[in-house]
């Protein structure tokens, strides 16, 4: 039987870290065009998490 807590809780912290490590790809690209497309930046980084959380449903290793 899965504890729900604890895998809720290590989906979570792993899709904020992909959100942030995403976030920071496309501040770095967009940097070198001086300008940040916030919107695309919000959205790619949103989608990201959530993807990192529906991947997190067939396992994650830190459980």
């Amino acid at each position: 039987m899965r504890d729900w807590k604890s895998w809720a809780r290590s989906a979570m912290l792993r899709a904020v870290r992909t959100v942030a490590q995403t976030a920071v790809a496309n501040i770095g690209f967009s940097a070198e065009f001086r300008e940040i497309d916030w919107f695309f930046l919000v959205g790619t980084s949103l989608t990201a998490g959530l993807l990192s959380v529906l991947t997190s449903l067939a396992g994650l290793p830190e459980e």
